[in-house]
């Protein structure tokens, strides 16, 4: 009696300790919460593979606990054998069924979603349709092209409620773009186009991270949506992001190498440099790359290049005083 009621206690304390990891969702077992509607139909695919596979271990391990305790030796020699158990063919049909039967289940729930995932709702002519937007995949950083022209480094800004697709580029190598809340891993590939869409229903910042292992410092190559409303997403692109541009530059592809302040991280201090103020120098260096330097700006825009010139003489170039920074 006291080892069963040992074994139930443990059992009883993993099922607490995992319910609890399970429930902790951004931080445990659980997808975390959706705020788009095909990231709603990937977490309930996740769900019903999770609630399958639950209770296919809960019986299994229950089983294989009961077995142990029920026919353990009990004194018995180890020689002695037990009771010949002969093939049941009804127990094996069932047993060949069930998985069968489950796995249509779940293809045929995968398939039901499938299409709510991939295609985005296509919005009214009268509301002005879906917003386009094409991301460019970097070495480094994410770029993104809004309709009018507007550019923003590493934060896509989205108006809440609207329905927004993604066209995903890669400039250099494979790269991965994934933000859990609002949608699936999308992949950025060299040579091709791939899309994704998000809807978010709640204002707010969602985080995400390049999820391919792109190289050098991909563990930096962060990605972050931030949803707010109509208004203050026209702001945004009619004015707000071309006054950010050259620091959102420097922040977001720049500094990840050479430090916030152009004193030196694992590329080297460049603050008292002159190639910061020499015009076709360093459009030379962002085009082509240097020893090391990947060509970070290969394919910017004159307005990409004239933003981030102003914001180094404004905001980093500390001329010779800083050659020993």
């Amino acid at each position: 009696m006291r080892r069963k009621l040992l074994a139930l206690a443990l059992v009883g304390v993993a099922a607490l300790a995992t319910a609890g990891l399970a429930a902790a969702a951004d931080g445990g077992f659980a997808p975390q919460f959706a705020h788009s509607p095909n990231a709603h139909r990937i977490n309930d695919t996740y769900w019903l593979v999770l609630g399958f596979t639950a209770a296919i271990f809960v019986l299994v391990e229950g089983l294989l606990v009961t077995f142990i305790v029920k026919y353990r030796a009990r004194g018995r020699a180890r020689s002695d054998e037990g009771a010949q158990v002969h093939g049941n063919s009804r127990i094996e049909i069932i047993w060949t069924a069930i998985p069968i039967v489950i796995i249509a289940i779940i293809l045929g729930f995968v398939f039901y979603k499938l299409p709510g995932i991939s295609d985005a709702p296509r919005a009214s002519a009268s509301s002005g349709g879906n917003i386009q937007i094409r991301l460019d995949a970097h070495t480094f950083y994410w770029q993104f092209t809004y309709p009018n022209g507007a550019i923003s480094i590493d934060e896509l800004h989205l108006p809440v409620g609207k329905v927004a697709e993604l066209s995903i580029n890669a400039e250099d190598v494979n790269h991965s773009w994934w933000i859990p809340q609002l949608g699936g891993k999308t992949d950025a590939i060299p040579g091709r186009t791939n899309h994704t869409w998000y809807q978010p229903d709640k204002i707010g910042t969602f985080y995400g991270q390049c999820a391919e292992f792109c190289g050098l410092f991909h563990e930096r190559m962060l990605g972050r949506v931030v949803v707010t409303s109509e208004a203050e997403y026209q702001s945004f692109i009619s004015s707000g992001a071309a006054k950010e541009l050259g620091k959102a530059e420097w922040v977001g592809v720049c500094a990840k190498c050479h430090g916030m302040q152009g004193q030196g991280d694992y590329g080297p201090a460049i603050a008292a440099n002159s190639i910061l103020v020499q015009k076709a120098s360093l459009e030379g260096l962002l085009r082509k790359g240097g020893i090391l330097m990947p060509a970070v700006g290969d394919n910017w825009s004159d307005v990409q290049m004239r933003a981030l010139e102003a914001y180094l003489k404004k905001s980093v170039y500390k001329g010779a005083s800083a050659s020993g920074g």
